[in-house]
């Protein structure tokens, strides 16, 4: 039966069990005493509510704390072996998939080079496809078991029907690729098991905000830096975070060509593959054959000598890259005014701490005085498995939203790929 507001019971109850459990999640590990005013629940909702995830598992005893001249205290946590996520990093260079439980602690691992067809749709779905087996198998977890299955992409991600995440990446060639439905045709899961695919800028920058060096932030930019550029917003208006194609911002007109076909995008000149092909231009020695990586690493030495001079070539370049990705900040400082302007990605964390600080001062000479003197511009601090935690995040969120319940798991399982929940737990990971 619903009430005036159209809420059943049933969803009440799922409610209070979300409220319980992302509660105990990021503020944990807590007593029933200490829910019940920070959940806004009577004592005995409370009690009922624990009582339900205590006996589904999910939650579990974590010691004990005296109380003011009463029994001890039991406190309660979110049980990690409750419940289990993949993330999947489809990557400029490789395929990364990972396991994790609950508390987002990482059990197996697996990588898979891309190479010289590394954006054909059949070779990444079979790396897709072969890395979800082998970190099941490495750990012997059943496949229903999982909670989901959450991808980080290249390119837009929309929902298109029964096709499910369909990936719009011009830059690699991806036109409407049904990715989730082709995953679906060659993967073993069980169709209980959801998948859930997102822009990479954007998985990287929920990990940032959830975990990492954005917490606690109510505006901030997380900057994707790899062989092309990508950035997720996330700002009072747009609290879920949202993926922006920041490296297809033009700051040169008629300036080079970009991958995506137009002239003088920022990635034409900050992206790491054009970083590279400037370097090679300006008659530096890109080592033979080597992959990107490699190459960039080869580019930082001679720009970064432990001992001697360092190559006037490769520093002029990489001098000039500072000041494209600087400039293409401000915009961003602006525009948007954030607390906090992250840089990650394989390329930016490569970079690092000896590229930052003339980022930083490109990134003010370019922008308004008063809120450039309000940004922090720095490195994120999960590392290069960003993409693959805040893509494992989405499964975890959409599981939270449904009151821990699993997907088929009977009535009150919520429907799946709630957007709202996701923004509500990020908005609790940052402290609002």
């Amino acid at each position: 039966m619903a009430g005036r507001n159209g809420r059943t019971v049933r969803d009440l109850r799922r409610g209070n069990r979300a409220e319980v459990l992302q509660r105990l999640y990021f503020d944990g590990p807590m007593s029933r005493f200490e829910l019940g005013p920070v959940t806004g629940l009577s004592s005995g909702s409370v009690s009922n509510v624990v009582a339900e995830l205590v006996a589904d598992g999910l939650v579990e005893e974590a010691g004990s704390v005296d109380s003011d001249g009463g029994r001890p205290r039991t406190l309660l946590r979110v049980a990690p072996a409750a419940g289990h996520m993949i993330g999947v990093d489809v990557g400029e260079t490789r395929v990364r998939v990972e396991l994790f439980d609950l508390a987002l602690t990482e059990l197996a691992r697996t990588e898979r080079p891309l190479e010289h067809q590394r954006y054909d749709v059949d070779v990444v779905v079979g790396h897709i496809r072969d890395g979800i087996a082998e970190v099941l198998a490495t750990t012997g977890l059943a496949p229903e078991r999982l909670l989901g299955v959450g991808i980080g992409v290249p390119g837009i991600v929309a929902r298109e029907g029964e096709q499910g995440a369909v990936v719009h990446g011009q830059t690699i060639g991806w036109d409407a690729v049904p990715l989730e439905a082709r995953l679906r045709s060659a993967c073993l899961l069980p169709d209980s098991v959801p998948y859930f695919a997102d822009n990479g800028a954007r998985t990287l920058g929920q990990a940032e905000m959830w975990f990492g060096a954005g917490r606690g932030a109510r505006n901030a930019v997380v900057v994707l830096f790899g062989s092309g550029v990508g950035a997720c917003l996330v700002t009072d208006d747009v609290t879920g975070g949202r993926a922006v194609e920041y490296g297809h911002l033009t700051v040169r007109v008629r300036g080079r060509r970009c991958r995506c076909g137009a002239l003088g995008c920022l990635e034409a000149y900050a992206g790491a593959e054009a970083l590279l092909a400037r370097w090679r231009e300006a008659g530096g020695q890109v080592p033979e054959g080597a992959d990107e990586e490699t190459a960039l690493t080869a580019l930082l030495a001679a720009a970064y000598p432990e001992e001697g001079g360092a190559d006037p070539v490769a520093s002029a370049v990489l001098e000039e890259t500072a000041e494209y990705l600087g400039a293409g900040l401000s915009d961003l400082i602006n525009l948007f005014r954030p607390e906090r302007i992250l840089i990650g990605g394989w390329a930016g964390l490569q970079l690092g701490a000896r590229f930052l600080p003339a980022v930083r001062r490109h990134a003010v000479a370019y922008s308004l005085r008063h809120p450039a003197e309000r940004v922090a511009i720095e490195l994120g601090r999960l590392g290069p498995d960003a993409v693959t935690v805040g893509a494992a995040i989405l499964p975890l969120a959409d599981f939270f939203a449904a009151g821990g319940r699993r997907a088929g798991a009977g009535p009150d399982t919520a429907p799946r790929r709630a957007p709202a929940w996701r923004e509500a737990l990020r908005d609790r990971a940052s402290g609002r």
